[in-house]
C-alpha cells in the first residue's frame, strides 16, 4: 500500500479485512495504541497497533493511515448503517458548512474513497502547514483527534454541533495553557510556544474560557485521557517535567476525576516517547528550538515563493505602492505604518493565488516578515538595485 498514490484507501480497506483484530479492543486500549505509535503526541513512528507493515511510511504517510484506521474503528464500533467511506464524507462536509475545516472545493463531488483521499491529505498537509513542520508536529497534528473525537459525537447524534468542537478546542486550549504556564520559569521560547498554540486551534478566536470551566465540559474518559496527555506533552516541550508542573498535572487528573495512577502512566509514557525519539523529532532534535522554528519557516516560505514567483511577479507589478516599498525595504527598514501597508497589500495578492492562501490561516500573518525577506531575492534583479550577482 502507499498512502501517496491514488487508491490507498481502498487498499488499506482490504488490507484491514485480514487483520480485523485491532477493531474490537477495548476503546481505551485502542486509545493506548494511537498514543504509543505517536498519533496522539501529533509525531507518528508506526501503524497503529501494526495493523499493516510500515513500508518505511513518510510522516504524512503514517498520520494519513493512522488517522484513517482511528476514524475506522470509530465507525466500526458505532450504531451506523451508512457505509464508512460515505459516514467519514458526510462528517467533514458538515464540518465544511459550518466553516471549520481546510475542505472547501472537495465535497461538490460524488462520494468515494477518492475524495476521501483528498480530504486526509488536506486535513495531513505537513509538508506546507502554515506553522511550519515543526510545530505541526507539536501541535497540529496533535490535535487531529479532536476530529476522531468529534466524528464520534457525529455518529451518536448523527449531527455535529459546532458547540462541541468549539467547546472542546476551547477547553483543550484553557488546560494545555494552563500546562505550558504551570513552568516555574518561562524563556522566551516558552512564551513563543505559547502564542503559537493559541493560533492553531480551528477556533482560535473564539471566546476564551478558564481553567474551570474547560474542566467542567470534559465529559468522556476518552476527552479526559487526550486532554492529560495534550498537558504532559506541553509541559514536556523543555524536555524536562519539573516538580510544579507535576503538581499542576496531579491536579488536574484530580479535577477530572482520573485516578492518580493514570497521569503518572501519562507522564511516564511521554518521557518515553520523547526520550526515545528525541533525535528524530524536529522540535526536540535541536539546541535552539526557536531559532530550528525560523530556519523551517525560511524554508516552506522559501519553497512556496519559488513554486509561485511567476505568477506573484506578475501580481506585485500591478501593485506599484507595494513594489516601491518592497524595493526600499532591501535597503532600509520601513516604518509600523509601512509594515502595515506591505502586509495588508500582499495579503490580498495571497488571496488570488491559491498556493499562498496558507498565510491567511490562522498564524500565517507570523510568517509575513518572512515573505519580505525572500521575495527581493528570488525576483528579476532590476529588482534589487543593490544585489550583486553572485
Amino acid at each position: 500500500m502507499n498512502p501517496s498514490a491514488n487508491g490507498w484507501i481502498k487498499k488499506l480497506l482490504k488490507e484491514v479485512t485480514k487483520n480485523t483484530s485491532f477493531l474490537n479492543v477495548e476503546s481505551e486500549t485502542f486509545y493506548n495504541a494511537l498514543r504509543d505509535c505517536g498519533f496522539i503526541y501529533g509525531s507518528n513512528f508506526d501503524i497503529v497497533c501494526n495493523v499493516i507493515s510500515n513500508h518505511d511510511f513518510t510522516d504524512e504517510e503514517l498520520s494519513k493511515t493512522n488517522l484513517c484506521l482511528a476514524l475506522l474503528y470509530t465507525h466500526t464500533n458505532s450504531k451506523t448503517e451508512i457505509p464508512f467511506v460515505d459516514s467519514v464524507i458526510n462528517f467533514y462536509t458538515e464540518i465544511n458548512e459550518l466553516k471549520t475545516s481546510f475542505f472547501l472545493g472537495f465535497l461538490g463531488d460524488k462520494k468515494s474513497s477518492e475524495q476521501l483521499e483528498k480530504i486526509i491529505h488536506k486535513r495531513i498537509q505537513i509538508d506546507d502547514n502554515f506553522i511550519t513542520k515543526n510545530f505541526n508536529y507539536f501541535i497540529i497534528n496533535a490535535l487531529l483527534y479532536v476530529d476522531v473525537l468529534a466524528y464520534e459525537e457525529f455518529l451518536k447524534l448523527e449531527t455535529i454541533s459546532i458547540d462541541y468542537i468549539k467547546t472542546l478546542e476551547s477547553s483543550i486550549e484553557a488546560i494545555s495553557l494552563g500546562a505550558l504556564n504551570s513552568k516555574a520559569s518561562k524563556n522566551k521560547y516558552d512564551d513563543g510556544l505559547i502564542k503559537l498554540f493559541e493560533s492553531s486551534l480551528r477556533f482560535h478566536d473564539s471566546t476564551p474560557i478558564i481553567y474551570s470551566e474547560a474542566i467542567k465540559t470534559i465529559k468522556t474518559n476518552l476527552e479526559k485521557y487526550y486532554i492529560l496527555d495534550l498537558a504532559c506533552m506541553a509541559t514536556w516541550s523543555d524536555k524536562t517535567i519539573d516538580k510544579r508542573e507535576q503538581q499542576f498535572l496531579l491536579q488536574l487528573s484530580a479535577d477530572l476525576y482520573v485516578d492518580a495512577v493514570h497521569i503518572k502512566q501519562s507522564m511516564k509514557t511521554v518521557n518515553t516517547f520523547y526520550n526515545v525519539h528525541r533525535d528524530d523529532i524536529a522540535l526536540l532534535s535541536s539546541s535552539n528550538m526557536a531559532q530550528s522554528f525560523y530556519n523551517n519557516s525560511s524554508k516552506m516560505v522559501k519553497k512556496l515563493i519559488i513554486r509561485n514567483s511567476k505568477r506573484l511577479y506578475q501580481e506585485l507589478k500591478d501593485s506599484k505602492e507595494l513594489m516601491v516599498l518592497l524595493t526600499q525595504s532591501t535597503q532600509r527598514d520601513l516604518t509600523r505604518v509601512e509594515q502595515k501597508k506591505v502586509q495588508e497589500q500582499l495579503l490580498d495578492i495571497f488571496k488570488s493565488i491559491p498556493s499562498l492562501a496558507i498565510f491567511l490561516l490562522p498564524g500565517g500573518a507570523l510568517l509575513l516578515p518572512l515573505v519580505v525577506k525572500f521575495i527581493p531575492k528570488l525576483l528579476p534583479s532590476a529588482f534589487d538595485e543593490n544585489r550583486i550577482e553572485e
